[in-house]
């Protein structure tokens, strides 16, 4: 794969919580600054926070995902997460998504989102491609694509992988499960998210990326037609 660590990452829980240096936090600082959007029309914030007295092997550092309510939001958010947190473990630092905020100040305007807990690893950070529990091609797409692989080996909220992927004529046509009632606005924030990390690996793996709603799009029964990567 064109980024390695698509096939290799893995959610980090544990830490070494013990500070990073001023230097690599500034590093890190000017990536978030550099990272592309799914949407560049929607308003976010990353806020880099720190918790100075983290329990045992709880995170010590955060990153905010802060965004405008609006269609396209979570997406959005997934997707400029997931650049982040690949980021990150090339550096050799743990990451993972995690929905409840921590007890840390934030000085957005903009709604919170998701955040990312992130430090020096204290367990494995990478694993074997054979290690990954992951759905097979054939359950979660039609057409043939090889960016979709790497969509396949994309993380999701409680490893659901409640997408799918239609390769057709040089495009790939982007669904989510609809949720049911019960977990239906759990599901419906959590699918998007997932979603533009979806979308954030097979941008890794593009040479060229614009990502669209069609209205020539074909319907998918029971799915959620979310957009079209051309």
């Amino acid at each position: 794969m064109k980024n390695e660590y698509i096939a290799k990452r893995k959610a980090v829980r544990k830490f070494d919580n013990t500070p990073l240096s001023a230097e690599l936090l500034a590093e890190i600082k000017d990536k978030i600054k550099s990272v592309k959007p799914l949407f560049s029309n929607i308003d976010y914030s990353v806020e880099l926070v720190e918790d100075k007295n983290p329990p045992n092997q709880n995170a010590r550092y955060y990153l905010y995902f802060n965004s405008r309510e609006r269609d396209g939001a979570y997406e959005n958010i997934g997707f400029i997460g997931q650049q982040l947190s690949l980021y990150l473990c090339s550096i050799g630092l743990g990451s993972y998504f995690r929905m409840s905020k921590p007890k840390v100040d934030s000085n957005s305007n903009l709604s919170y989102v998701i955040c990312m807990p992130f430090g020096k690893p204290a367990e494995p950070l990478f694993r074997e491609l054979s290690e990954f529990k992951r759905k097979k091609l054939a359950d979660i797409s039609e057409g043939t694509d090889i960016r979709i692989e790497a969509a396949r080996l994309a993380p999701s909220g409680f490893n659901g992988q409640d997408w799918f992927f239609v390769a057709k004529d040089g495009c790939i046509h982007c669904y989510r499960k609809k949720p049911n009632v019960i977990m239906g606005f759990m599901k419906n924030k959590l699918n998007c998210i997932d979603m533009g990390i979806a979308l954030c690996h097979i941008y890794e793996e593009s040479d060229t990326f614009s990502y669209k709603k069609l209205d020539t799009a074909p319907e998918k029964k029971g799915y959620i037609y979310m957009g079209t990567v051309i």
